[in-house]
């Protein structure tokens, strides 16, 4: 079966080593694969993908409440509107279970645009997961970084990426 690191940016390449050290993750065996940043440039890059690949989303994301430098196993991702109210389908995410002290498990909002500020607690935020899983891959974990507490000064100080 196909393995492939799906991140948005080159600058999260420096993820990998510490998704390596702090969660065990070994993907040295898988293919790296950068999107770009949001819905578009993820359904571009991955539409030609085979949905029974394992892909590995690693990146930043933002968070109001956990702390920066915390590492998040996603359970689940949603999209993030938070003013109105409609159905739509759960987009669970493959868990590996880390046992991990120092990883926990949250839901993922993906926005198309910096999240600034939020009354959601224990999940993070991010651009392209929901558009990742929306394209029905079966095999999709996902770890994200905190890098910033919805605050872009604070993710561009750290990884120098979307302005």
């Amino acid at each position: 079966m196909a393995k492939y690191i799906i991140m948005a940016e080159e600058g999260e390449r420096v993820l990998l080593e510490q998704a390596h050290e702090a969660l065990g993750l070994d993907l040295s065996d898988a293919q790296l694969v950068y999107t770009g940043v949001g819905a578009t440039n993820v359904i571009r890059s991955l539409q030609h993908l085979d949905r029974e690949a394992e892909l590995y989303n690693i990146g930043y994301a933002g968070s109001a409440n956990f702390d920066l430098g915390t590492w998040v196993e996603v359970t689940e991702v949603r999209l993030y509107h938070p003013n109105v109210t409609y159905p739509e389908p759960e987009l669970k995410i493959s868990n590996l279970q880390l046992p991990i002290s120092n990883c926990r498990q949250a839901i993922c909002y993906s926005n198309c645009d910096f999240v600034l500020t939020s009354d959601y607690k224990d999940c993070v935020f991010d651009m392209e997961l929901a558009f990742i899983a929306a394209l029905g891959f079966k095999h999709l974990h996902s770890f994200k970084y905190v890098s910033d507490n919805l605050s872009l000064h604070a993710y561009h100080d750290l990884t120098h990426g979307v302005e």
